[in-house]
């Protein structure tokens, strides 16, 4: 990035409002985009590394991580200033990442090499580094911190990682391409979406059987369009909204029955997702129109589209 590029992002950050944030990783642009969750409008605009993706706080906001994918790093940021405080030793195209219960371990996908590395964010050391499949992407840890999950694109797997001993001790399979993963319902349940086989597909954490496969069907949308990717809970994880790539909708999926309830226009290509503190609103990140859409969680339709910036990818909620 260079000097005058750098001085004329930082031109456009301002001070940040009082209420809760949306932040917004723009992979295009290397920026992160904050809006404000009560005027619903972007308030500040950050300069980051290249090609940001992933975008995790600390579990007292005072540090945002995010994964400089093309800068093989992950950066630690003031969320305030909107400084880089330092950067993280990541391993290689770092892409997703998930922070341990402890506060204190970062997980990471390493796109390129098929490892997992684990940082220690106080020491900003390596302490593991864990082979996996190809293509890592998908990261969960379990509530109780015992269970670390990394989804290979490449190897259709779900791998999971003693977090004592840092190694693997299972390997489920699931369809092509794993994008995302999640504990749900006190963990007792690990979620893996596959985009190009279009489903999610549902284990049981205590022994990694598969207890039910969810499929979508979008009217009008070729299936091949229809790429499950990331995935949120409402209050008491009774539902899931899923993004579902290129078709440019989500799902709305009954997380006790497993079925599809509903589907929600929203922009074009859209990726992830964050829910406002009262999880009334949920806010995606659509990478090709290049904006992000609000989406009233109870009436589950879509009411406002926010520009942001080129490719917004990753998102995440700063109360």
């Amino acid at each position: 990035m260079t000097i005058l590029r750098t001085a004329a992002l930082l031109a456009l950050v301002t001070m940040p409002a009082s209420g809760a944030e949306i932040w917004v990783t723009n992979e295009k642009d290397d920026t992160i985009s904050v809006i404000d969750v009560d005027t619903l409008e972007v308030i500040r605009t950050l300069p980051t590394g290249e090609r940001p993706r992933g975008i995790t706080f600390s579990h007292d906001f005072s540090r945002v991580y995010i994964c400089a994918s093309d800068s093989d790093t992950v950066q630690v940021m003031d969320p305030v200033s909107g400084e880089i405080l330092h950067d993280l030793p990541s391993g290689e195209d770092p892409e997703q990442f998930v922070l341990h219960p402890d506060d204190r371990h970062l997980y990471i996908a390493n796109e390129d090499d098929a490892i997992t590395t684990v940082v220690d964010t106080e020491t900003r050391r390596v302490v593991a580094q864990i082979d996996v499949g190809i293509e890592p992407e998908g990261m969960a840890v379990s509530p109780d911190g015992k269970v670390a999950i990394t989804t290979s694109e490449t190897t259709n797997m779900a791998h999971w990682i003693d977090t004592e001993t840092q190694k693997l001790f299972a390997n489920t399979l699931v369809d092509s391409r794993p994008r995302h993963a999640e504990f749900v319902k006190d963990g007792r349940e690990l979620w893996v979406s596959s985009e190009i086989g279009g489903t999610i597909t549902v284990f049981d954490t205590a022994t990694q059987a598969e207890i039910a496969k969810i499929a979508f069907e979008v009217d009008g949308i070729h299936p091949d369009r229809v790429q499950p990717v990331g995935f949120e809970f409402t209050q008491g994880d009774s539902h899931a909204f899923v993004a579902l790539g290129p078709s440019n909708h989500l799902a709305v999926v009954n997380a006790e029955t497993y079925e599809v309830e509903d589907y929600i226009l929203v922009g074009r290509r859209v990726w992830h997702m964050a829910f406002s503190p009262d999880k009334d609103l949920l806010f995606t990140t659509n990478g090709v129109s290049g904006d992000v859409t609000v989406v009233d969680v109870a009436k589950r339709t879509a009411i406002k589209s926010i520009k942001v910036g080129r490719f917004p990818w990753g998102a995440a909620l700063r109360p």
